[in-house]
């Protein structure tokens, strides 16, 4: 067994892997109480406890990459954010019944495949799709809305003009399941 550490008993090397800031009472004196990979084994959350408040709260820890670029439509670069990501998303999501786990989890992916396939700059049109297909798996309300402001749809045309291959295709499984009603009420003879 490890010996405390004499001024403060805390377990011995504690104070290397470092105290957060409590988000309410801003002391930095707490304790991990639970520790969890996620994200494929990307990230580590951990759950803290502030030992003068006793707010329970969750950190995140990732791997600093080299800064990844954002190349955006003007030309501009601005730095890669996640939360960027997920802020966008959880607007297009706003008053849907979407898990915000589930937009976390779309974020991680996202950004998985950002950091294989691009080293330095990323265009802002990728991001977008990435995003655009994420949310057309989740929630297809948010995905419209997302769409709508991302492509700057500008009249009701462009909106129908998207939504088309999504509603011919919920059509085609309409019909699919009806005939496969109609032919079960038969005993499957046509």
């Amino acid at each position: 067994m490890e010996a405390d550490c004499d001024s403060c008993k805390l377990p011995f090397g504690a104070h290397e892997a470092g105290f957060m800031r409590c988000p309410r009472c801003k002391d930095d004196n707490d304790r991990v109480v639970d520790s969890r990979t996620s994200a494929e084994g990307t990230v580590i959350r951990r759950r803290r406890e502030c030992l003068s408040c006793f707010l329970r709260y969750t950190t995140y820890e990732r791997i600093e990459e080299t800064s990844l670029r954002v190349v955006k439509k003007s030309g501009d670069r601005v730095s890669f954010e996640r939360e960027r990501i997920l802020t966008g998303m959880l607007r297009a999501c706003e008053k849907l019944p979407v898990p915000v786990e589930d937009l976390e989890m779309a974020c991680a992916r996202i950004e998985a495949r950002i950091l294989e396939e691009y080293d330095r700059e990323v265009p802002s049109v990728v991001v977008g799709s990435l995003v655009m297909e994420e949310l057309r798996g989740i929630n297809r309300v948010a995905y419209v809305r997302f769409a709508s402001v991302y492509r700057e749809f500008q009249d009701v045309s462009e909106f129908l003009d998207e939504l088309g291959p999504m509603l011919s295709g919920e059509k085609v499984k309409k019909v699919k399941k009806a005939k496969k009603k109609k032919s079960s009420s038969r005993g499957g003879k046509q």
